[in-house]
This record gives C-alpha cells, structure tokens and sequence, in this order.
C-alpha cells in the first residue's frame, strides 16, 4: 500500500472571477483595412462596392461592426472594411469604419418630429422628380426639398417629367429665380418603342457628379433612372385613378453606376430612393436658408435689424428696402422674385406656407 500524499498551497489552483481583468477600451486601429462605398441596404446587410472606380473594385456583402453602435450606414458611405472582402458566394466582411461626409441629406417625418433619418450621404446634388401632371405637381413639396438641399450644401436639380401632358413654363418661372436648374423631359411612344426626349440633358446635368434622385410615387422617378441605367431594372407603376397619387414600387434606396458618355468627367452616379410623400424639415435652422442666397445674406448683414425673421410682415426688412432701392423696372422684377422665391422657403421651413398644390394655371 502506497503512502498517501500530502497536500501543500502549490496543490491549489483558484480560478480568477469575473471582472477581475478589467476590460481594455482600446480598440484595433485596422491599419490593413480597405476602402469602400455603400451602395445599398437591406435588413442589416449592406452592399459594397470594394475599391470603387478602382482596378480591383469587386462588390462584397458587409455587416456593421458592433463598434458603431447605432451610428447608420446609408448609401454613398464610404467606409472601411475589415475581413473577407473577396465577394465571393456566402462571404461576410465587416464594417468597422464611416469616413467623414461630405454630405449629408436628412429629412424628418414632419416639421415637429425631433428624429432626424438619414437618406443619402455624399452626394452633390439633389435631383426632385416631379410630374407636371397625373399626379400633378406640389410646389410645397418642392420647395420643402430645396430647402432641404440648400441645408445639406447641395446643388437642386428639378427634374420635370411628362410635358406631353402639361406645360412646364410656369415652374420654370418659379425656380429658375433661385438658382435651381431645370431639365424638362416628355415620353412618346409606350412599351419597348417609348422614348424620353429631355434625357441627354439630363445626362449632362448629372455627369461627374453623385445624384439622389426624391420625389413622390408615380411621378416617373423609376422610369428615369432605369432609362439612365437600363440594367437597373427599377419596378415602376401607375397612378391611382381615385387618389391622384402613385403606389410606392422602390422600396430602398440603392447606388447605381452610369455608363459615362465621351466628355463626362469622372463616374456618374444615381441614388434612387423610396417614393416619398413628406419632406419634414424640423432639422432644417432658417437662417441656412438665407446662406443659400449669397446677395440676400449680404444685403441682411448690411441693412436687417437684429432678430429680423426676413418673413414677408417683418417690420424695416432691409430685404424689402433692397428691392425698392433698384435702378429700374427690370432689376426691380429679378431682385423682388429672388426675395420671394427666399420668402417662398422659408414659409415652408416655418410651416406657414399654403398647403400643396399646383402653381395656378
């Protein structure tokens, strides 16, 4: 029979509970990640494109890093990546960084929500689609996007569809004054026979550049954007008889490459989002709008009282006092519809402004 062992403090091992290691706030640098740009989103996954315009772009499948917390990720981020960027069949890489913006287009629900969503990031200009008929055209919700725009540090574009239908000369009229260009297009024909005449200057007004196209269902949004991209394959639908409105056929906004013509300078690319039928802007300060207008802002600092609202029954407005000091008829017609067209938003942003409708005929 073998001595029985005796047992000393070397024999025991005590396991450390937990908390004992306190957890380290540092967090990987991710020196070897790699760039790329959103280009859709669909219930917590993300598609990529990986070294955009680059020679080994590639599209992968990415989820967001825990890291990030509750910070989103919309189309047109340019973030970094971590893991199997590859692309290939059932990989997943991982989003571990959001490069700085550029841009930012937000909206709210309406102009009390303190929730501000959003959209689209890095894009130059904003692109607001609009009927002039079948629906017909809301200048509200038009000016609400300008604004809207304007706040973001983007360019307005107002993109006029079907002019078989209905003249557009008085909404040219309307905007042209503050600084947003106009394309005009009209559809002849149906079916694999339609045309869009209007189309190649739109071309021209979008290349180079990065555009989020807005507006409500039913206005021709998706049909433009598969025109520009044929491969896109958008669904688009028609307008309720009853209502007046379109039935919602996009139903996430998604990046999309077009094919560049001899002169563009640089990718052109097309953000196409949801039909909307608000664009509140509580997150919208007055006083951006007025930047938007470099000679309104000037003749503000100059000659406006302090705390002057710049609205239409503001008292000693220099605004007013600019526009009747003008040398002649002419000079006074541009500078009174530059001080509407100024009034015009910032009604919209204030919620004073009319309900929609289309201008008067």
């Amino acid at each position: 029979m073998s001595p029985r062992r005796q047992y000393d403090e070397s024999d025991v091992r005590i396991r450390p509970g937990k908390g004992s290691r306190p957890r380290t706030k540092q967090r990987p640098d991710h020196a070897d990640a790699e760039r790329a740009m959103v280009t859709g989103v669909d219930r917590g996954r993300y598609a990529v494109l990986v070294d955009p315009d680059g020679p080994h772009e590639r599209r992968a499948t990415a989820m967001k890093a825990r890291e990030l917390g509750r910070e989103r990720v919309v189309p047109g981020d340019l973030v970094d990546l971590v893991g199997d960027t590859s692309g290939d069949e059932g990989t997943l890489t991982r989003i571990v960084r959001i490069a700085e913006r550029r841009t930012v287009l937000r909206r709210t629900a309406d102009d009390t929500d303190p929730i501000e969503r959003v959209i689209v990031a890095n894009a130059d200009q904003l692109v607001i689609v609009t009927a002039l008929a079948d629906p017909e055209p809301r200048t509200r919700m038009i000016d609400r996007c300008v604004a809207a725009a304007y706040d973001a540090g983007m360019d307005a574009l107002l993109a006029l569809t079907k002019a078989d239908l209905a003249d557009p000369a008085e909404l040219v009229q309307m905007y042209a004054p503050i600084g947003v260009r106009v394309v005009v297009t009209r559809t002849e024909g149906s079916g694999d026979d339609r045309t869009i005449h209007g189309l190649d200057e739109l071309h021209a007004a979008l290349a180079g550049r990065t555009s989020v196209l807005v507006g409500h269902s039913g206005v021709g949004k998706s049909t433009l954007v598969n025109a520009l991209v044929p491969d896109a394959r958008r669904a688009t639908g028609a307008v309720n008889v009853v209502t007046g409105r379109g039935r919602h056929t996009s139903t996430s906004a998604i990046a999309l490459r077009v094919d560049a013509l001899d002169g563009d300078a640089g990718p052109t690319w097309v953000i196409d989002t949801p039909g909307v039928r608000s664009f509140g802007l509580a997150h919208v300060e007055p006083d951006h709008l007025l930047q938007a207008f470099g000679e309104l802002a000037q003749v503000a600092a100059d000659t406006c009282p302090r705390g002057c609202t710049h609205a239409a029954d503001a008292p000693d407005c220099g605004l007013d006092e600019w526009v009747a000091a003008s040398a002649d008829d002419t000079e006074r017609d541009a500078r009174a519809a530059r001080v509407d067209s100024f009034r015009r938003l910032l009604a919209s942003r204030l919620g004073t402004a009319d309900a929609d409708s289309a201008p008067a005929s």
